[in-house]
């Protein structure tokens, strides 16, 4: 999926920032919101189909036992539910623990850091700001 780039912003959309702005409180606010706001089901859909043809087509030999329903599963899984653990992680790290341990403000980084920078959130200190990125253990 990387290498055909489905899973870009121009394909799915902002879903970093999207799910920041819909704040869900479970799995099924954030698939609804996702679907109303940002990019259709039928859209995540085609990229699975497209997906699959991409892999019958490029690269035949090596997943034979791919089905198109397990690439508009994948797609919809990656988009839908990988970004919703992700949210909650990030909920938890730094709203839930490490803006209580250092005491300050920790904010959500702008779209452009996230995809120039890889930074998820910033801390503010005078007129600079400190950068950080969240990833699982």
């Amino acid at each position: 999926m990387n290498r055909f780039q489905l899973n870009f912003k121009r394909n799915v959309g902002a879903t970093s920032e999207a799910i920041r702005v819909c704040s869900p409180r479970n799995l099924d606010e954030w698939r609804d919101y996702y679907f109303a706001n940002v990019r259709s089901r039928e859209h995540i859909e085609e990229l699975g189909c497209k997906l699959y043809m991409k892999i019958t087509e490029v690269i035949q030999a090596e997943v034979e036992d791919v089905t198109e329903q397990d690439c508009i599963n994948y797609m919809l899984a990656l988009v839908i539910d990988r970004t919703f653990d992700g949210y909650i992680t990030e909920i938890s790290t730094i709203y839930g623990q490490l803006a209580g341990i250092l005491g300050v403000k920790i904010e959500p980084a702008p779209d452009e850091w996230d995809r120039f920078f890889n930074v998820d959130f910033f801390i503010k200190v005078d007129k600079n700001f400190i950068g950080l990125q969240i990833k699982s253990v």
